[in-house]
């Protein structure tokens, strides 16, 4: 282990963005113009404004759809605004394991939706239907028995919190796996800017056949604010009075519709989104030839996790943040943003050189 003072002495400055996160980047220019545009004057609340009505138009064209949209706080409350608009007292969500709303939502779908998620283990965070089918006792076995809650939402993470990406046959393959079984689908898309670029598909194909959508903007250049967007007419209502009761109606709501509008002007989410994704790809590739760092698959979003000595990890962190993700294994996750830039890849994975050979 090298000490705080060796760390000052052989370590270069660490990058000037942060690896930790991409909620640590800061909110892009356009967006920060668009609040100061939108801060002209007095506005109704609530949503009754032009700028609301504006953003989720361009939301509606992004994806094709007529959808309603409704607009959060952030993307714990967009989620669970979404999935309590598709549930009853007596239904499940079924969702993977390392899924946001079973890990690191401090139990708010249990709190305040009163649903059990029924978790299923998968490596890299993706589920499959092979996975639903396995799991006949608690998901085709609890199927109107009154003794069992009702599997009712099967719940995605479109990127995955590992990174990963679902095709679009893999998404085909879900889908049709739980209509069969009649249920909705909900799909978490913190970071599906990041998995659109990726797949390089039109936008609205990444969400045929979905129910809900939690659609991120926090990660991807804005300051706050999530879009819930709702494919499926019947589910409005309940919505609206969940957005309410969840605590996520802004009332100055055109704060966050101003963002919006600027993030989807001239496709920039997208832009915005693939550099990070590039980012991430200079990262894997530079980590790749470090002795003593072991990468764990090659990234399709914005995030690369490798395993590395207990020392090294511990060194690292001193001279710049990062989350271990798995200490059982020693696994690290480095996250790139839209802000990250290829000097601060270059930095960092100096850095990591460093650390690793001096270790």
């Amino acid at each position: 282990m090298i000490g705080p003072d060796i760390v000052r002495l052989v370590f270069p400055d660490p990058p000037a963005c942060s690896f930790a996160s991409d909620n640590t980047a800061g909110a892009h220019p356009a967006v920060i113009e668009a609040l100061a545009a939108a801060n002209d004057g007095p506005a109704v609340a609530y949503g009754d404004d032009p700028w609301t009505t504006r953003a989720s138009d361009a939301i509606r064209a992004v994806f094709e759809t007529d959808a309603e949209v409704l607009f959060a706080w952030g993307g714990t409350g967009a989620n669970i605004v979404g999935l309590q608009a598709m549930l009853a007292p007596r239904d499940a969500i079924v969702c993977a394991s390392s899924a946001h709303i079973n890990v690191d939502e401090c139990g708010a779908p249990e709190r305040f939706l009163g649903a059990k998620l029924i978790d299923l283990d998968t490596p890299d965070g993706k589920l499959h239907p092979g996975l639903i089918e396995a799991e006949q006792v608690r998901i085709d076995g609890a199927r109107g028995v009154v003794h069992h809650v009702q599997p009712r939402v099967l719940a995605l993470t479109q990127a995955t919190e590992t990174g990963q990406v679902y095709s679009l046959a893999e998404l085909d393959a879900l889908i049709e796996a739980a209509r069969v079984r009649d249920m909705l689908v909900h799909v978490d898309g913190a970071r599906l800017a990041n998995a659109i670029s990726h797949l390089g598909c039109d936008p609205a194909r990444v969400v045929q056949g979905v129910d809900v959508l939690s659609f991120g903007g926090t990660k991807n250049g804005l300051v706050h604010g999530e879009a819930i967007v709702l494919l499926r007419p019947d589910l409005v209502e309940a919505a609206r009075f969940a957005q309410k009761q969840a605590a996520q109606l802004p009332s100055k709501m055109r704060y966050i519709a101003a963002q919006f509008s600027a993030l989807l002007q001239d496709g920039r989410w997208l832009e915005l989104a693939g550099h990070a994704n590039a980012m991430a790809a200079r990262l894997a590739a530079g980590v790749d030839g470090i002795h003593g760092v072991d990468l764990r698959h090659r990234p399709q979003a914005n995030a690369v996790f490798a395993v590395l000595e207990p020392d090294v990890i511990d060194t690292l962190t001193r001279w710049t943040p990062f989350y271990v993700w798995d200490p059982a294994i020693n696994e690290v996750r480095w996250m790139t943003s839209w802000q990250t830039t290829e000097a601060d890849v270059d930095r960092f994975l100096e850095g990591v050189a460093i650390a690793a050979g001096a270790v």
